[in-house]
């Protein structure tokens, strides 16, 4: 588990907390299909995997601790414990990570308010991130991020927008993550531009990787994009404001040599759950699996089955893709989550790419060739291409 980066030093290790596997929503599209108020991470879990990452990664230059659930914030008594745990054994042990540590926490945002989450905030302001999920309007993020439980579907739009200008004061650059499904797509316009209302400067929005696409959503999917094109162009927003749907460089063949690495870091990133399994992800894990049994490569007794660990580090792009794939005159960008291949292959592999979203990557593609040859004739009509290149913003958010 040490990767070295090109200039040799040992790279940042992410590593991910499944603190609960519980959550106050039952968002429609969430791929968490085993979520329960049973299985949530107890201290000695926690300080076990902590003396672990320590022991074993000791001379990484940086160390991530993401915090998932189900809702994390529902164990913020847990996770401040952990991370207070964390920073006393750096200091202690004299660790380069004592100075280069984030703790990334990802939210529904129902509970950012409360004290408990304040507290822990303030207390860690310059080395926290935490990303709220808002899905865009109010009927747009009401149609899937539902509460549980209830006899009549209530969404929780309102429970979450509350704390948005609390969030943005705290964390300027923060992003929002936007999923899109067959549903919501015609909102998918009004759902961009009202984030950007709020505040949110940078939105990361995606297709889910499941296979719940209908004929003709690619067509209504090329459509939005393409109003949201104009509007994004035609209000000025590309100046300060970022959708990951509009990216310059997608669209492209790819080649197997030059490009031909994995999409995501399975493998290089480590999970662990309530029982202390270790995961090359948290996809792997039972509660994220609609078919197969959990993929374990570990617990934090016994370490690291290197052998369990092996098949994904060979993992590149060619080696999972059909020949249609590695074909594709619009490759580059085209998403997968290692996870949901393994989930959807015909046998227990992680070497079968799934393809659900090969029309909506394409009708994207469209979209984006469309975003950007018109705004780059509108730059370039008003002599301020230049000056856009020069100071056009970036997004933020690291690729899984």
């Amino acid at each position: 588990m040490e990767y070295r980066d090109r200039g040799g030093s040992k790279s940042i290790k992410n590593i991910i907390f499944i603190v609960t596997k519980d959550c106050q929503l039952a968002c429609k599209y969430c791929y968490l299909v085993g979520k329960n108020s049973n299985e949530k991470m107890t201290w000695e879990i926690g300080k076990q995997t902590i003396d672990y990452i320590l022991n074993e990664f000791s001379q990484s230059k940086g160390i991530i601790l993401d915090f998932i659930g189900g809702e994390p914030f529902l164990e913020i008594e847990l996770i401040d414990r952990i991370c207070d745990y964390f920073k006393v054994e750096a200091y202690k042990k004299e660790l380069v990570c004592f100075n280069n540590y984030r703790f990334n926490v990802s939210t529904n945002g129902i509970n950012y308010n409360s004290p408990k989450v304040q507290e822990f905030i303030c207390k860690n302001k310059k080395h926290v991130s935490i990303g709220i999920t808002i899905d865009g309007t109010k009927r747009k993020h009401d149609l899937n991020r539902i509460w549980k439980g209830t006899n009549k579907e209530r969404g929780s739009y309102d429970d979450v927008v509350k704390n948005i200008p609390l969030w943005l004061e705290q964390i300027p650059n923060a992003e929002t993550k936007v999923t899109i499904s067959s549903a919501d797509i015609p909102y998918i316009k009004e759902s961009v531009l009202h984030l950007y209302s709020l505040g949110i400067h940078e939105v990361n929005i995606n297709c889910v990787f499941e296979d719940v696409w209908k004929e003709g959503d690619d067509r209504v999917f090329e459509e939005q994009l393409m109003e949201l094109a104009d509007a994004i162009i035609d209000g000025g927003y590309y100046n300060d404001y970022v959708c990951s749907f509009f990216t310059e460089h997608i669209g492209k063949p790819m080649d197997c040599q030059m490009d031909n690495q994995n999409w995501c870091g399975a493998g290089k990133m480590l999970a662990v759950d309530a029982e202390g399994n270790f995961y090359p992800c948290m996809r792997f894990a039972k509660y994220s699996l609609r078919s197969k049994d959990a993929l374990i490569i570990g617990n934090v007794r016994d370490g690291i089955d290197k052998n369990k660990l092996r098949p994904f580090l060979t993992l590149d792009r060619c080696t999972q893709s059909t020949q249609e794939c590695i074909d594709c005159e619009v490759a580059s960008g085209c998403a997968w989550c290692q996870g949901e291949n393994y989930d959807a292959a015909d046998t227990p592999t992680i070497y079968q790419r799934s393809t659900a979203i090969c029309k909506m990557h394409k009708a994207r593609v469209r979209a984006n060739n469309y975003y950007w040859n018109k705004l780059y004739r509108k730059l370039e009509k008003e002599g301020e291409r230049e000056a856009f290149e020069n100071n056009k913003p970036k997004s933020n958010a690291p690729k899984c």
